[in-house]
């Protein structure tokens, strides 16, 4: 009977589509179809093409870090178009502005989340296999996603946990753990999506350039409801005791369900805590502050202005701080806005005694750097001790 229900269903869909024989052409919707507009294309020669059907409109411009703002220009059939410079392989990030108001693109169904607003959409342009994000034909990790209740932060929030290749098939194994962090308005998803973090250590792991790990992405806010809080950070007051809510939940939280739930190691040894931006400057806090816990530690563009006075923020740090870390790692784009106060805690941290690894590079406050720079960084985890 299901199935006879399922061929008189289909049978009629077909009907109020216009199809009455073989030979006559199926007048299908748009919205079966999809936007009929290709947007983007990426050319052969890696410039892109965006493309909106906006006939009333007055303007249209397109941002992406990729190239700056840009005017599209309409065609007499109410198509708006702009095609790039070629551009370097990787993802980018955009928005099309319509008369002043930023959307995105609704011919290009892959986006970027964010908690201000409906996201930004995404163009992949492919390169080379060799580069750490492109997706090869080596065995792959899982990404679990999972729910708990913070009593610390008061909500239900979310983390993220990558499993490497093997994982299932080898159970008698355990694995060290990294904490990555997100930055300011995006979500835990961040970097297990656009971040690229399980493909970039499929990679990695398979070259044998990097330990394979568990890495866990947790939400970076000390505050229920931080999509409508997020001015909150900026109130140094209510930004101090939102960070102290948030490292509790990591270290109290977080941390004490993967380990339950995970085969993961729990020696100082073999967890690291890294992040970009807000989550690099958070990552600092988390780890400087408790070495007992944390011999890694990364910061990718760290937003360190968030955290206020080093000497107050970082009360234990000292020369014999370097007995108990393994890498304190700090790396940031030469054109990023955050270069400066970077600068100033590197400076800060030496003047205590303390080794950092410095890098910079070239690059703003983009993805574009940060995926590399975790590429990099994760190289580096948990491997031996050199004589």
């Amino acid at each position: 009977m299901r199935f006879l229900r399922t061929t008189l269903c289909l049978a009629a869909l077909l009907i109020s589509l216009g199809v009455t024989s073989q030979a006559q052409r199926v007048n299908v919707p748009s919205w079966v179809l999809g936007p009929a507009l290709k947007s983007p294309e990426v050319h052969p020669d890696k410039r892109v093409t965006f493309r909106i059907s906006a006939p009333n409109a007055k303007e249209v411009m397109v941002n992406s870090p990729a190239f700056g703002s840009k005017k599209l220009t309409k065609n007499d059939k109410g198509v708006w178009e702009y095609t790039s410079d070629p551009l370097e392989p990787d993802y980018y990030t955009y928005n099309l502005v319509l008369d002043g108001t930023s959307i995105i693109d609704p011919a290009n169904t892959e986006t970027k989340s964010s908690l201000l607003s409906s996201g930004e959409s995404v163009v992949h342009v492919p390169g080379s296999l060799s580069l750490s994000w492109e997706l090869n034909a080596v065995p792959h990790g899982t990404i679990h996603h999972h729910f708990y209740r913070s009593g610390i932060i008061g909500d239900e929030r979310d983390y993220y946990v990558y499993t490497p290749p093997g994982y299932q098939a080898n159970r008698a194994a355990k694995y060290p753990v990294l904490y990555l962090l997100h930055g300011l308005t995006d979500d835990a998803s961040a970097w297990a999506t656009h971040g690229r973090e399980g493909i970039i250590l499929d990679n990695l792991i398979a070259q044998g350039k990097a330990q394979p790990m568990i890495i866990v992405n947790t939400l970076g806010y000390g505050m229920p409801d931080p999509g409508h809080n997020l001015g909150m950070l900026f109130d140094p007051p209510v930004r101090d005791a939102t960070l102290d809510k948030f490292v509790g939940s990591v270290l109290n939280e977080v941390i004490p369900a993967v380990e339950q739930g995970y085969r993961a190691r729990t020696d100082r040894n073999s967890r690291a805590v890294a992040g970009l931006s807000m989550g690099g400057a958070q990552s600092l806090l988390i780890g400087l502050n408790h070495l007992d816990k944390f011999a890694w530690i990364g910061s990718f563009s760290g937003a360190f202005i968030m955290l206020g006075q080093e000497s107050k923020v970082f009360p234990k740090v000292s020369e014999k701080s370097n007995e108990q870390i393994r890498s304190l790692w700090i790396a940031c784009g030469t054109e990023d806005f955050l270069i400066g106060s970077n600068r100033v805690t590197k400076n800060w941290l030496k003047s205590k005694g303390v080794k950092v690894t410095s890098i910079e590079t070239p690059g703003a406050h983009t993805w574009m750097v940060w995926r590399r720079n975790l590429t990099e960084f994760a190289a580096l985890l948990f491997q031996p001790k050199t004589p």
